[in-house]
């Protein structure tokens, strides 16, 4: 019995560290980088929106989320950059202002108000495929 105990944890150990080797490696066929900051720069991706949880929580930028404005979270994209999000399925749009960082969700590239996800119209889903597109890069001074 202590030997199948430590054969399972050693291959489980291994199993991690060859998890940990994959991640840092790069297929051929990647996602290009990080969405970049300049005019009709785009990333396509799932998009979700922020609970009601978060009304009132600094964000990144500073100010108080407010689920009304139309604000998205995004990893990379410089904040005050305004960036329009599409929805495929309805060919809906809006154009939002990035305050935060995030989502921190696996597989998902942005995080929208709920007032930016209702004119999408994707409130019910809570998780769509969409497109970015940046509208504006971030004021100068931001």
């Amino acid at each position: 019995m202590h030997r199948t105990m430590t054969a399972a944890l050693a291959a489980a150990c291994l199993g991690v560290a060859s998890l940990a080797d994959a991640a840092d490696r790069k297929p051929a066929d990647a996602k290009p980088d990080p969405l970049q900051a300049r005019t009709g720069a785009t990333q396509e991706g799932r998009v979700s929106w922020y609970g009601p949880g978060f009304a009132g929580r600094k964000t990144a930028s500073g100010e108080r989320f407010d689920p009304r404005a139309l604000t998205m979270a995004h990893r990379t994209l410089p904040l005050g950059t305004r960036v329009r999000v599409e929805n495929p399925e309805n060919d809906r749009s809006v154009v939002v202002r990035v305050n935060d960082r995030g989502p921190y969700a696996g597989g998902r590239v942005a995080d929208l108000s709920r007032a930016a996800a209702e004119r999408i119209g994707m409130v019910e889903e809570g998780v769509i495929e969409a497109r970015l597109r940046v509208v504006a890069p971030p004021p100068r001074g931001d």
